[in-house]
């Protein structure tokens, strides 16, 4: 299924938003087109092909999401693979990455990640409280387009684990919720990046992060 939204009147680029079941995906959608993208909701593997860049958005448990978006697994890698800018959201971000520690319960073995960035997913320690819900700060950790123009922004965090990639220069920005933490990651090539917050909800700081993206993508 597809669903081609309304495109602002000059759209900067065609982005797709992944639809796998799970994910704020309207809200995504208007935050996109606010940032001057012409979007595509669709699980359509050609769609990503045809797309100036891809989000993957996501609400929920990791082995939830990474089951739902088991069919179009090898069409995500394949973006990744062009080069195409690859955008994961909350969820989205953590399917990036290898595994989770919330994708191995009892009686069920562990469910991979798209390891597109090496890494894990773990809960937050003991003692702090969980969900991680509100805002928090960013602190810009390394160049990346997509953060241009940010750092000490505020942003909207719902979320009880946390990514630890296997190389640290994967970390583009850090949060500190009594311990800090990846709250924007990236690749090494750069194409293939993802906020653990929620950029359609942290107002003008999601808006601009959202208009890097769509500059990202018009630059393909």
């Amino acid at each position: 299924m597809s669903i081609a939204t309304e495109p602002p009147e000059e759209a900067l680029a065609s982005v797709v938003v992944v639809d796998y079941g799970l994910g704020n995906l309207r809200s995504v959608t208007r935050g996109l087109e606010r940032a001057g993208a012409a979007v595509e909701i669709t699980d359509d593997p050609d769609a990503f092909a045809a797309a100036d860049g891809v989000v993957l958005p996501g609400v929920g448990a990791f082995r939830e999401g990474v089951e739902n978006a088991a069919p179009i697994r090898e069409d995500l890698l394949a973006v990744a693979e062009r080069d195409q800018p690859l955008f994961g959201i909350c969820l989205g971000m953590q399917m990036l990455l290898t595994d989770s520690e919330e994708g191995t319960t009892d009686g069920e073995s562990a469910v991979e990640g798209l390891d597109l960035i090496p890494g894990t997913n773990v809960r937050f320690a003991e003692g702090q409280k969980v969900p991680h819900m509100g805002w928090n700060e960013l602190e810009v950790e390394r160049d990346h387009p997509l953060v241009e123009g940010i750092d000490g922004e505020y942003a909207y965090f719902v979320h009880s684990y946390y990514a630890v990639p296997d190389d640290g220069f994967a970390t583009v920005a850090s949060t500190d919720y009594g311990r800090e933490f990846p709250s924007i990651v990236a690749n090494d090539a750069g194409n293939v990046f993802g906020t653990q917050f929620h950029p359609e909800k942290s107002g003008e700081t999601g808006l601009r992060i959202l208009r890097n993206f769509v500059e990202i993508c018009s630059e393909q």
